[in-house]
Formats: C-alpha cells, structure tokens, sequence
C-alpha cells in the first residue's frame, strides 16, 4: 500500500508531518510519497535518518488565505494539487493532508472525483463517546443541504461505523431540537421521512431524532446533520473538552491535598485525557470521494499526522468506497 502525503499542508509542515510519515512508513509497513518542495523535505528526511522515502517536488504551497474553491486550479504546482492528481493517476491508494480543509474538499471534489451518484463529500469526524466514539456527519463541507444529501450521508455513515468503527448494526440518528418525529424545520422533517423509509425497508438502523445531549449519551452511533450545525457542535465539543481539561488541571494543582489526589488518579487521568485527544483519531475521511482521502488536523504534530495515516491505512482496507458504490440505487432519490 502506497500512501501520499502532502508534506507541506499544516501549521507544522513539513518537519511535523515528514516525522509523522516516517512513523508509518516504519510502524505500520507502508510505502510513502511526500510531495513538497524538494529540498526542505529532503532536510527533514535527513534529520529523521531516512533517505529512502521518494519525494516529488512542488514548488507551491496553498495557506489559509487562499481561496479554498479556486487554491487547487490557481496553485497547479502545490503540494496538494500535486498529491491529489497522483491519486487520481493511480500512483498511490490514499491521500493524507493538514492543509486547508475548504481546498482539500474542492480540489479531491474537481480532481480525484465523488463516487458516482453520490451529491456531496462530507466531513466525517469521530467524536469520544460511548465503547466506538460517534460519527458525525457532515461537521462543515455543505453548509446548505438537502433531505437527499442527508439521507446519502446517512448511508455513508453507517458503512463507516460498520467498518471501521466496529459497530455490527450501526444506529443512525438525526440531528434536531428535539426527539418527536415532528420536530425541526423543513429539512429535518423531509429527512426523517427518507431515514424512516429506509429503516422500514431494512437498509439502515434510523433510531430516530437525537438532541445534542443525546449525541454524548450513546443514543446514536451515527449522528446526520447539515454541515452549518455539524461545524457548530463540533467546533463547541472540542472547546467544552478544552475547558473542562484547563479546570481539571486548575483544580489538582489548587493545593499540597488536591496533588496528592492527582498523583493517585495519574492513570486514570491520563486515560481521560487520551480518549478526548484530538491527536488519537488524527483526522477525518473525506466520505463520498472515489479513492481514500484524509483530512488531518491542521495543527497536527507528528503523533497526530501518524493517527491520520493510520487512519487512511484502514479506509484503504475497509472497502468502504466499494459498498457505497454498490448501494448506491438506494441512496439517490427517484426523480421519475
């Protein structure tokens, strides 16, 4: 397995990601291409003492001050724009960057393609909750969708956490105010409808609506939404998560007492803290693309960007890509 890698993508690229890459390529037993600019990847190969990893030169770098739906068509020499047409070549199985999230999603979008019949890519997160985490999807790439985009991801969801989050029977939930099959605005209702259906006729598990209480509560394993209010529970997740961690640490280290306590709950501790990092999971699939692509965080360091390429490892074996595609008939509403 071949996996590319956009070595200058992030705030820490390229040293943070070639690190993270070299991991990989040595934990877990895969080939890597970096794609960068030649010289200053080279560097940091050298420093992590490996040589032999291919880099292929690109003389561009999309920042956060492109515009993300035209950086990848205006930026031809980038390293994204670079790695993401060697994908589509067919010069490597999966992709992996910390670079912009909005160029990512268009240029994988324009370059590598969607899965035929399906209407959007969406950003698929797994958030901490319960044994296997929660899925939630869309958390940002549709900020305006439809009941079919929704039902789609619906879909996509549930082969994911089937796959990869071992989940035998996922149970896909829908975002709303309120758990009554009556509840939200036009949207939710039309897809509720569509879920229910698809529930009745044995294709999914649709639990019904889910609040965002019940997100944290194990309700669901799969959790549908727009990308305007997925972006809006993620982003507010990972800041309570901050929050809480910062009052944690304030209080244990309030007095001589508190300390002790600490130094007696220390693993315990630590273990709350991991299942919480962002830098355990690394990064989001881009679901609904035709070949695998990996959004990582783009602060990642180099034990986050080694989450993200483990993470395409499995999106490669999964054959997630392969079921959408031929469940795709049920997926698509009937325009006849």
């Amino acid at each position: 397995m071949r996996i590319i890698v956009d070595a200058m993508g992030g705030d820490n690229a390229p040293q943070e990601i070639v690190k993270g890459a070299v991991r990989a390529r040595r934990e877990l037993g895969v080939d890597v291409t970096l794609v960068g600019r030649k010289e200053e990847v080279e560097a940091c190969l050298q420093a992590e003492n490996c040589t032999d990893i291919p880099v292929v030169d690109a003389r561009e770098v999309i920042t956060m001050e492109d515009d993300p739906s035209t950086a990848t068509r205006r930026k031809k020499d980038s390293s994204m724009a670079v790695a993401l047409t060697m994908l589509k070549n067919g010069e490597g199985d999966a992709m992996v960057s910390a670079g912009s999230t909005g160029a990512l999603l268009t240029g994988a979008t324009l370059t590598v393609k969607r899965i035929r019949g399906i209407r959007r890519a969406a950003l698929a997160p797994v958030l901490p909750a319960g044994e296997h985490g929660v899925m939630l999807i869309d958390c940002g790439a549709n900020v305006e969708c439809t009941a079919e985009y929704l039902l789609q991801f619906a879909y996509m969801g549930s082969f994911y956490a089937k796959k990869l989050m071992g989940c035998a029977l996922p149970r896909v939930g829908l975002l709303n105010v309120g758990t009554e099959d009556t509840k939200g605005a036009e949207l939710q209702r039309q897809t509720f409808a569509l879920l229910q259906k698809a529930h009745d006729e044995g294709r999914i598990c649709f639990v019904g609506n889910v609040e965002g209480t019940g997100v944290f509560a194990g309700e669901a394993d799969v959790v549908v939404t727009d990308g305007f209010t997925g972006n809006v529970l993620l982003k507010g997740t990972e800041g309570v998560i901050k929050y809480i961690m910062s009052q944690l640490k304030g209080v244990f280290y309030k007095s001589a007492v508190n300390k002790l306590a600490a130094a007696v709950l220390k693993s315990d501790l630590a273990a709350m803290k991991k299942s919480m990092d962002v830098n355990e999971v690394g990064g989001t699939a881009l679901v609904g693309i035709s070949k695998p692509v990996i959004k990582a965080h783009g602060s990642s360091n180099a034990a986050s960007f080694f989450a993200a390429m483990r993470q395409a490892v499995a999106f490669v074996d999964s054959g997630i890509i392969e079921e959408i595609g031929a469940n795709i008939d049920y997926m698509k509403l009937k325009t006849e």
